[in-house]
């Protein structure tokens, strides 16, 4: 080969020379003959190829277990931070709300929270065989701790899915309805937080806030619509406060996956205005909300708005993961957790119609709408400067006992 040549050319110079005796060039010769019988490709910068390529899919194998590490990394560390401001709190320590970042909230957001939602509620109308009723439903009742002799229908058997077990009726004397004060919790749940609302921003959890009129919408006027125009220059609160010397307050109710999942009204007032704002299905737990910064404006939510006997009133539902649909009762056209939606759309519809200029007259406690498993229910009205509420912040409550009053 080439080598072969040019190694004997380099001999022959040697010899010429006189540089080498005889016998040196013998053993240079016997030495090098093992690297003469190596193929010529072995040289080529070719080869290296073969030697590379197992490092090279050792590599393009590493990103999984990195990303295993990491994500288990950093749910360690969530769970972490959890457990510590769980101590921290009984010692009586406040804790600063450690809200998301923006490229967390977005993580968050890339999941298909909306389609999983509809697959699961697809699976709950599926109907259980007879002998698979009790120990699916019990498994349910253990882990979430559902009092099931408040249950209209005790008899396990009696619900032929998991959507009719999560929507079941309560006896009528399970909720008895409080008629001293003017204004009742519409469901069962646990208090998030309440009180009055500030400047145009509204505590979701102590700390956290939402803009009132992200989450509400902005009030265009209509013929329909019982707001007054107000000038530009007002605020958005003073454009819902529509009598002198009102306040605006708010209330927070969070229902857990075990709780009754109907809520009701929360006094009498008249429903004129129906907003659906389709949006993301994200958690809406206690830990998320004081995690995440307006959370309730992300999410899927339908805001009813009208007016009682103090001025303006509003009930909010808002839907979370497996909880795409949220029904109104008396609403036909609502339809929620739509496959396809416009970001930061939403729709109106009026109930205040020609022949029916008044809406659609609510009694306290009467039956609203219901859940399919649990979400967040935010009530925002106006009331005059001496209403109190009649709550403490992290309390249980059930549908009918007292939020407050004058």
């Amino acid at each position: 080969g080439p080598s072969a040549v040019a190694h004997a050319c380099n001999l022959s110079t040697l010899e010429g020379r006189g540089s080498f005796h005889h016998h040196e060039i013998t053993a240079l010769s016997q030495s090098l003959q093992p690297l003469w019988k190596l193929p010529f490709r072995a040289f080529r910068t070719d080869a290296r190829k073969i030697h590379t390529a197992p490092a090279r899919t050792t590599f393009l194998l590493r990103p999984l277990p990195i990303l295993l590490a990491t994500g288990g990394g950093y749910a360690g560390y969530r769970q972490y931070e959890k457990y510590r401001e769980r101590e921290l709190e009984k010692l009586g320590l406040e804790i600063p709300p450690k809200l998301a970042g923006h490229w967390e909230v977005a993580l968050y957001k890339s999941v298909p929270t909306r389609l999983l939602s509809r697959a699961w509620g697809r699976l709950n109308q599926v109907e259980l065989p007879h002998w698979l009723r009790r120990p699916v439903y019990s498994l349910y009742i253990w882990t979430f701790g559902v009092n099931m002799k408040e249950a209209a229908v005790e008899d396990l058997h009696h619900y032929r899915n998991l959507s009719e077990f999560f929507r079941r009726k309560l006896k009528p004397q399970a909720r008895p309805v409080c008629g001293l004060h003017s204004v009742i919790s519409p469901s069962d749940g646990r208090i998030l937080n309440f009180g009055q609302v500030k400047n145009c921003e509204v505590e979701q959890v102590k700390g956290v806030t939402y803009s009132l009129e992200s989450f509400l919408g902005p009030r265009t006027y209509t013929e329909d619509l019982p707001f007054p125009p107000a000038a530009s220059c007002d605020s958005f609160k003073n454009q819902l406060v529509t009598r002198e010397g009102n306040e605006l307050y708010h209330c927070v109710i969070y229902l857990a996956p075990g709780d009754y999942h109907c809520f009701h009204s929360p006094t009498d007032w008249t429903v004129s205005h129906r907003r659906h704002f389709p949006g993301s299905l994200m958690s809406v737990n206690p830990g998320m909300a004081r995690w995440i910064k307006e959370l309730f404006c992300h999410n899927e939510r339908v805001v009813l708005t009208g007016d009682w006997k103090h001025g303006f009133f509003s009930l909010t539902a808002v839907g979370a993961t497996n909880v795409g649909s949220i029904r109104i009762y008396f609403d036909r056209d609502l339809h929620t957790n739509s496959p396809r939606h416009s970001k930061g759309s939403y729709n109106d519809f009026s109930f205040v119609t020609h022949t029916n200029r008044e809406g659609v007259p609510m009694r306290k406690g009467e039956h609203l709408g219901e859940f399919n498993l649990g979400s967040t229910i935010v009530l925002i009205f106006e009331a005059p400067k001496d209403f109190n509420f009649q709550l403490k912040t992290g309390q249980k409550i059930r549908f009918g006992e007292a939020l407050g009053s004058l």
